[in-house]
């Protein structure tokens, strides 16, 4: 197991709406924890339900958005906030402030879309900003391929940290996300994992500002 810890890629600018996803993020959760009973009917209520959103007129959908502000538990929000800050930072750097929003939004809607293309009558809700933060990583991957990842390896026993080439972290998890959809594993929205990677990597030459920048040194 590879866990991402850090990268050596810096920025040039503070990455104020990185920041303002995490916040939200954890925000959000914290107010899960405090409906204590009520969580799993907001989950419901808030969560993406294919089913809801492909059989039901407007608002439901609104459901795509709202998603991607809810995690099932503090595992699920710890892993999601930690490659968000690690790769969100640079992306935003790479294409601006109010861009970055846009994009991570248009990777969150591209990652839904797809779960829902595999998934249309299914009536359990999609919650996560994995989605749109698997877009960043596809971003990432075709923008610093060489940037170098500190990765934690954890092979039952044996634990070291390495730093990786983001093109061997970043292409072997998205490796594992459609082999994982292959053998059909539940529980996680591999296929939103895929759409959202596609996503990032094919939309983000679109949202790259035309500047000399580390990321510009770094390819």
């Amino acid at each position: 197991m590879l866990i991402p810890i850090k990268d050596n890629n810096p920025t040039w600018k503070f990455p104020y709406i990185t920041i303002f996803f995490i916040v939200s993020n954890v925000a959000v959760f914290i107010y899960q924890l405090t409906l204590r009973m009520g969580a799993e009917k907001f989950i419901f209520s808030v969560g993406a339900i294919p089913y809801e959103i492909t059989h039901s007129p407007f608002p439901v959908q609104l459901t795509i958005l709202t998603s991607m502000f809810i995690h099932g538990d503090i595992f699920h929000l710890f892993g999601n906030m930690l490659s968000l800050w690690i790769f969100g930072n640079n992306i935003e750097d790479a294409v601006g402030h109010l861009r970055f929003v846009i994009f991570y939004f248009i990777c969150g809607c591209a990652a839904s879309f797809t779960h829902i293309l595999f998934n249309i009558n299914s009536a359990i809700p999609m919650v996560g900003a994995s989605g749109a933060i698997a877009g960043i990583l596809g971003a990432y991957l075709l923008l610093y391929p060489r940037a170098q990842v500190l990765v934690v390896i954890w092979l039952l026993f044996f634990i070291r940290t390495i730093w990786v080439p983001s093109v061997i972290v970043l292409g072997l998890w998205f490796i594992l996300q459609i082999y994982s959809a292959g053998l059909g594993i539940g529980g996680i929205a591999w296929f939103a994992h895929i759409g959202g990677f596609a996503a990032g990597f094919v939309l983000i030459k679109f949202f790259e500002k035309n500047r000399i920048g580390s990321y510009k040194i770094l390819k």
